[in-house]
């Protein structure tokens, strides 16, 4: 069983990209309008979710009180289900490092940009400084070509070699970064955000959606 939580606590939009309309939120839970249950949904795909509200102000900051709800509500769903996601915002705020350190697996998502793969660096630089995390695994998202992300993962695990280890107390392991998948620059992908569809039902045979089924496997495998 699989669950997502949309833990991009300032602009979440989870919803909006699975065609969901949502009565309750993450927000009403926090707040004690609804009770937990009250807010899972089922999502398409047969997964279930739990939606955050967007343009929450009070939320884009960790404060005592959003720690200790997100806290508890993992703690209180991760017996119901065999995996759970924390669909985290962008970047290196002190929320999305806090929902990050709640993860068993960290999953770093990179474009071939210059832009993405400054910010994903940033993003590997924390995880491995402040959280001690040394093993990361990478989707490289948006290729050209087959291969290109491996090149990006040698690309990246060069930079954090020479830049990252030498930071680290002598005799810590060096961080390595696991490319887990590449994902083509597929046009059928901004189709099914524009319908507000599931990639893989609307359209299952298309080069994402079997990079996406590539890429979960493997995930799952390991």
């Amino acid at each position: 069983l699989f669950r997502s939580l949309d833990a991009d606590l300032g602009l979440a939009n989870l919803d909006v990209v699975l065609n969901l309309f949502p009565k309750v939120t993450l927000h009403d839970v926090f707040t004690g309008k609804v009770q937990l249950d009250d807010a899972i949904l089922p999502a398409p795909g047969g997964f279930s979710v739990l939606l955050a509200g967007s343009g929450l102000v009070e939320y884009s900051r960790l404060t005592a009180e959003v720690r200790e709800q997100l806290l508890r509500i993992i703690d209180t769903v991760a017996p119901r289900y065999d995996h759970i996601l924390l669909d985290t915002g962008a970047g290196i705020s002190d929320v999305v490092l806090y929902a990050v350190s709640l993860a068993d697996e960290v999953l770093v998502l990179v474009t071939p940009e210059p832009t993405s793969m400054t910010d994903a660096y940033a993003t590997i630089k924390v995880l491995a400084t402040q959280q001690e995390r040394r093993a990361i695994r990478l989707v490289v998202n948006q290729v050209g070509r087959i291969g290109e992300g491996r090149t990006i993962r040698a690309q990246l695990q060069l930079v954090v070699d020479r830049f990252v280890t030498p930071m680290l107390p002598p005799g810590e392991k060096p961080p390595v970064l696991e490319l887990v998948g590449e994902l083509p620059l597929d046009p059928s992908v901004r189709d099914a955000v524009q319908k507000r569809q599931l990639l893989i039902e609307m359209l299952p045979g298309c080069p994402a959606t079997r990079a996406v089924e590539a890429t979960a496997a493997k995930i799952l495998a390991d």
